[in-house]
């Protein structure tokens, strides 16, 4: 039996799990990674290739670099031809499990103020993004 995620305060509209659909449905794949000791240039090189906001950086604990990060370290100040991922990444981030319903996920995008969630079935097999939420909802 599958376990729904309980966010305080979030309601989602009952429907059966026949007319819901899951992260899985939905992820992009293949995950787009980068090196931790790679540089930010590269990252925004790399996102701007494949048209996409975020990277999960494979580290431990979990980290991503997202278009965000970059923008944030700019607007302190720093040079960001002198930065590694590793500087400016977020760790510790939220993940989200493949049988994940999409108003889950919204919920927690929500609450947390996120953006972007790396998909984790044991190990990264995708990325979904507040678009591919909006996308889905409306």
């Amino acid at each position: 039996m599958r376990e729904t995620l309980m966010i305080p305060g979030v309601v989602c509209s009952p429907m059966t799990s026949d007319d819901r659909t899951t992260v899985e449905d939905v992820m992009s794949t293949p995950l787009e990674t980068i090196a931790a000791d790679a540089t930010v240039m590269e990252a925004t090189s790399r996102m701007r290739e494949k048209d996409i906001n975020a990277l999960v950086v494979r580290t431990t604990p979990r980290a991503i670099i997202s278009s965000t990060d970059v923008l944030d370290a700019v607007s302190e100040g720093k040079d960001p031809t002198s930065l590694e991922v590793a500087d400016v990444m977020t760790t510790d981030v939220e993940t989200a499990a493949p049988d994940l319903y999409m108003e889950e996920v919204a919920a927690m995008m929500t609450t947390y103020g996120i953006k972007h969630l790396p998909v984790v079935d044991d190990d990264y097999v995708g990325m979904v993004s507040s678009t591919d939420v909006t996308a889905h909802l409306s």
